[in-house]
């Protein structure tokens, strides 16, 4: 049986200075990564979204989040979300495209519909 290793305060002490070698700048700039889904080195996390409704496409694509609102409160949907379904409500639903410069929205009114995500796809049946 192995013997857990510990830490000393200089251990500790040399943690501490090694997170404290990124600047500011560099700390929040993984922060705003973090929150467009983007990686240091350009790699971007995306999902595949598609809202329809019977007779009309309203988008069919890649987003970085989708968001709306059903009866328990507003709702966001990231890359990588856990399989999720759900009733929409009457709201707004917002979509954050890719894009080379800028972060597109799509806005979307809705009076109702379905949203159902699964393995980084997104479906909004509206209309239904």
């Amino acid at each position: 049986m192995s013997k857990p290793t510990e830490v000393g305060i200089n251990d500790q002490k040399a943690i501490v200075e090694k997170e404290q070698n990124i600047s500011k700048s560099d700390l929040e700039e993984n922060q705003s990564a973090k929150y467009y889904n983007k990686t240091k080195d350009g790699g971007k996390l995306a999902m595949t979204v598609k809202v329809y409704s019977p007779y009309r496409d309203y988008y069919d694509g890649q987003a970085f989040s989708i968001s709306g609102e059903n009866l328990t409160g507003p709702f966001d949907i990231l890359p990588k979300h856990h399989n999720f379904i759900s009733l929409l409500s009457p709201c707004t639903l917002t979509i954050i495209t890719p894009n080379e410069d800028t972060n597109d929205q799509i806005q979307i009114r809705i009076t109702g519909g379905l949203i159902h995500v699964k393995d980084n796809n997104v479906i909004v049946f509206l209309d239904i």
